[in-house]
């Protein structure tokens, strides 16, 4: 059994999201084999998944392709 500490960050989302509330916000946790992360948004849409890094990198080219 192993006792560490996660790397995470976390925001509101007022700032990013129209929409929001003030209390809505986003947080990002890596895995503690840095394979990947959590990512859980609370807000309107609450929802919470899973990324490896490779699935993360496609995603940001299939939305920066949305957005060409």
């Amino acid at each position: 059994m192993d006792k560490y500490t996660k790397k995470a960050v976390f925001s509101y989302l007022k700032k990013y999201d129209h929409i929001a509330n003030e209390q809505d916000f986003i947080e990002v946790t890596e895995w503690k084999n840095c394979e990947g992360f959590d990512v859980e948004i609370v807000g309107k849409l609450s929802k919470r998944f899973q990324l490896t890094w490779g699935e993360y990198t496609a995603l940001k080219k299939l939305v920066k392709k949305l957005d060409s």
